[in-house]
This record gives C-alpha cells, structure tokens and sequence, in this order.
C-alpha cells in the first residue's frame, strides 16, 4: 500500500511540475514580448554605437546600422589606425577606407575587404542584436524540451536550437530568466562532443528604439574558460 501510495505521489509531482514549466515556444514569445514589447525589431532602423574590447587592450569602435525592411545593412569600425566601411543593400555591397572608396588590392586583401566577408558580418551582427527575436527566423528549430539549470548563478529556463542544414550547423543553447523572461546568456557548439565553441554572459540592458538590449556581453571559451572579450553597447537609436 505504502508503495502504492509512494508511486501515486511521484507520479503528481511529475505532472505538476510539467504543469508549471512553460512550453519552449511560450517561454520564447514571452522573451520576444519583453524585449521587443512594441513589435518593432525588422521593421525600423536600429543604429548602435559598441566599443568591442579585447583581452590585449584594444578596442574596436563599431556603428551598426540595420533595416531590415530595406534589406540595408551599414558597418562602420575604426580599429587602431584603421578605418573601414561595410555596405550590403539587396545582394550588393560597398566598402571605404580612411573615408575613400579607391581601396588598393593589399588594403583590401589585409582587411578582408570582399561582398563574402560583409554578409558574414552582416548576419554575424543581425543574429546577436536581434535575439531572441531572430529565433523566429525560418530555418530556426526549436527543441520542445524545457530544462530548468543554473546559469553563472542565475535560475533560468534554458531552451535548445538547432537550424536547418542550409542554414547552420551549430548547436545553441539558450538561458531565460524564470520571471521576466529575459534572455540572460547563450552558448553555442560546433561539435558538442569535443565541449568546443564558447558562451555568452549578458549583463544589464538597455533601451534602444524601443528595444531591450544587452549593455554588455562577454565571450568565454568552453575549453578553458578562456575569456575572449566585451561588447559594449554604448547608446544608439
């Protein structure tokens, strides 16, 4: 009877905690709600001004600029003496130096200065800024399962995204905060097995054309825990 009784109780419990714990995609539309209360994201032009520090001291200065309804993307940085400008509109692309499209072929070759490069950087900058919007992208599979874990300290819900193979590769892992649903950290794989790619610490936010934004993020290597640098959002509009 007493085992009975045992089973019936664990068998409760089970349910009601799956009761409680919010499905995957909730847990991401109540994220996307708070960081985006106003349904803005894609629809109007986001400019953000970051410093990009490294662990040797040198700072990248960058301006963003994203509209996704033109399919327009502008990237200006300014990395010690250097000084370049990354255009992609509908497929094209345009690039500057110190201010001048006359761009010699070393220039251009030492700065990577080609259309492939600034897709990456275009969607490498698009992907981060826009989460946990971009999660909604096609091509995006969001795994139903929910796990409730400990990241760096703070008690969150953490979701798991893979994406199509012609999308991506990589295996990521999200971490939502357990009453506002704010996203608190990610880390990403290429090869989960060998504990390779890195992870991603967010602290503070701010409020960008009507966007809650992380003020700082911080890169780590799963490896060693090496850390790998900061992006600074320092204003925008």
């Amino acid at each position: 009877m007493k085992k009975i009784l045992f089973t019936l109780f664990i068998f409760s419990f089970a349910i009601l905690s799956n009761a409680q714990t919010p499905l995957a995609q909730e847990i991401l539309s109540k994220s996307i709600q708070y960081h985006d209360p106003q349904d803005k994201w894609g629809k109007e032009q986001l400019v953000l001004n970051l410093e990009e520090t490294r662990p040797n001291g040198s700072i990248r200065y960058t301006r963003l600029e994203i509209d996704l309804s033109k399919d327009y993307f502008f990237l200006k940085q300014k990395n010690g003496e250097d000084e370049i400008i990354r255009i992609m509109q509908r497929g094209e692309c345009q690039h500057q130096y110190q201010g001048k499209s006359d761009i010699s072929e070393e220039t251009a070759q030492r700065l990577r200065l080609t259309c492939e490069r600034t897709a990456f950087f275009r969607n490498y900058y698009t992907y981060l800024w826009g989460l946990p919007m971009k999660l909604k992208d096609p091509g995006t599979i969001l795994h139903e399962q929910v796990e409730m874990s400990d990241y760096f300290g703070k008690p969150a819900y953490k979701l798991k995204v893979t994406y199509d193979a012609n999308v991506g590769s990589d295996t990521w892992y999200f971490y939502f905060d357990l009453k506002t649903y704010a996203l608190v950290g990610y880390r990403f794989y290429h090869d989960e097995t060998k504990n390779d790619g890195e992870y991603i610490l967010l602290e503070d936010e701010a409020v960008i054309n009507g966007l809650r934004l992380p003020k700082n993020r911080k890169w780590y290597m799963h490896q060693d825990a090496k850390f790998l640098g900061t992006d600074t959002l320092v204003n925008g509009k």
